[in-house]
């Protein structure tokens, strides 16, 4: 009679099926993408992307959270730039305006509601393949 061997097998982990929390707002756990080329992000995931940006701008989320969303440069000046926006309430982008200055590029504004003072937050998104990202910001 032969030996029986035993392999070992090791469990792969799954992706996760719906969107991950962090914080106050749940991001999806994948890139910004948004069906084939020439697809353009809907207002709802604009605003959920500067609402993220505003959360880290506070200093209520971790930088890390949307990494995969912006650029290498964008990524290091949010995590270099910290708390920019003192806040006396969680904030809560309200109105979201965007416009396309060429194929493949997004601006938008968003009104950032925090507390005593609102502050506007400018976001340049560009397509990169299929992916969006966040390519600069500004806030005031």
């Amino acid at each position: 009679m032969a030996p029986v061997t035993r392999l070992n097998v090791v469990p792969v982990p799954e992706e996760p099926t719906g969107p991950q929390t962090h914080g106050a707002l749940a991001l999806a756990p994948h890139p910004l993408v948004w069906g084939p080329p020439g697809a353009l992000p809907n207002e709802r995931t604009l605003r959920h992307l500067a609402q993220a940006l505003a959360e880290v701008l506070t200093g209520r989320r971790p930088p890390e959270s949307v990494a995969d969303r912006l650029s290498d440069r964008a990524y290091r000046e949010l995590a270099k730039a910290g708390q920019m926006i003192h806040a006396s309430r969680p904030p809560f982008v309200r109105s979201v305006h965007r416009k396309e200055p060429r194929d493949g590029a997004i601006e938008m504004c968003a009104l950032v509601v925090c507390g005593d003072r609102n502050h506007v937050l400018a976001v340049r998104l560009e397509r990169r393949g299929l992916q969006w990202v966040c390519t600069d910001f500004e806030t005031a």
